[in-house]
């Protein structure tokens, strides 16, 4: 009898990430692979699960208006629980630092399900930051029996933490999800160009800067100061902003608010996620708080500026192709003249439209 083994995620980075061991699960005769999605900004998560040809096979609804973490946490851990009666799975598999993660991890636990955590040992040290992704991490690390390190650093961390799991380093599976993607877009003219029309209209002669910002931690104030920042930078240089912006309304207001009207800002719907690649291949710069997307432009060669204090992933600082600049405007304005105006990165087949 096939071991069964049922993996839930419930946001986009999760999706692309596991997307590659998905796929190899799927093609073991040994394992029978179910996926479960939370429903976690479902329609972002969709589009990223659709250009690796995945679905899930079971899908809950754990996302109400305005919830609360707590409400969430709690919509979770129940929906969780039943599934797991339902399903009985023999394994438990979990990416990251979400509350679908976490509440996963802990509806298992407490079912005496084996858990596997994929991206197992990131660390900043700091609760506050990023929140509440630093303890959800540490609540799944604390419960998982398979601990999957994507680097030698991450394994360092859990050593430290003396926890009970099995600790294994596998390398990065949101990497191989995108040198899946770059090779696929590099290689098909067709489906550049087709990526390049989804996008808005862009001048190749023109420097493009890249925006991402969703943390938590940054609501309010935090994101004040960066927009201030964006609009600084468009203000002061001809460059052209593309701005895929988050669906959470804590992000949505304060950005529309004080970024529209800018003739060189782009502020644009969520992207698919071969869509994000491609713009992403075309930047010249790279602004963000994402976890991944600090990790995934640098893989092909874009430098990124990290809008946030602290990184659990200093991995791309160390290789200098990433600058920890936090929200204060100046500090990112000024880290964004001073990257431009240096020599550029190298350049990427991907980076010119045919």
């Amino acid at each position: 009898m096939a071991d069964k083994i049922l993996s839930i995620f419930g946001t986009r980075p999760e999706a692309i990430k596991m997307a590659p061991l998905l796929r190899e699960l799927a093609a073991r005769p040994e394992i029978e692979s179910l996926v479960c999605s939370t429903g976690q900004h479902q329609q972002m998560l969709d589009q990223a699960l659709l250009a690796f040809g995945i679905l899930p096979d079971l899908r809950l609804s754990a996302m109400t208006p305005s919830q609360t973490l707590n409400g969430l946490c709690s919509r979770l851990l129940s929906s969780i629980d039943e599934t797991l009666a339902r399903i009985q799975p023999d394994r438990v598999l979990v990416h990251g630092d979400t509350s679908t993660a976490m509440a996963a991890a802990i509806a298992a636990f407490q079912r005496r399900i084996p858990v596997a955590h994929v991206e197992a040992g990131l660390r900043t040290g700091d609760l506050q930051r990023p929140w509440p992704e630093e303890m959800n991490r540490r609540v799944v690390d604390v419960v998982g029996d398979l601990l999957f390190a994507p680097t030698p650093a991450a394994r360092r961390n859990l050593l430290a933490e003396n926890l009970q799991g099995r600790i294994v380093v596998t390398g990065n599976t949101g990497i191989d999800a995108l040198m899946h993607a770059d090779a696929r877009i590099g290689s098909d003219p067709a489906l550049r160009a087709a990526l390049d029309a989804s996008l808005p209209e862009l001048d190749d002669q023109l420097q493009l800067i890249l925006v991402t910002g969703h943390r938590r931690e940054s609501f309010g104030k935090g994101f004040r100061d960066i927009c201030a920042a964006i609009a600084g930078i468009a203000r002061r240089r001809a460059v052209q902003i593309v701005y895929p912006v988050h669906l959470n309304p804590s992000v949505r207001h304060p950005v529309r608010q004080l970024l529209s009207g800018f003739s060189n800002i782009h502020l644009i719907e969520p992207l698919g996620y071969l869509e994000f690649v491609r713009l992403m291949q075309r930047a010249s710069l790279v602004l963000t708080d994402s976890g991944g997307v600090q990790e995934e432009a640098p893989a092909i060669g874009k430098r990124v500026l990290i809008m946030r204090e602290v990184t659990e992933r200093p991995e791309a600082v160390e290789t200098g192709m990433a600058r920890v600049v936090g929200t204060h405007p100046r500090h990112v304005v000024e880290a964004v003249e001073e990257e431009l105006n240096s020599v550029p990165s190298v350049p990427h087949r991907g980076a010119i439209s045919p």
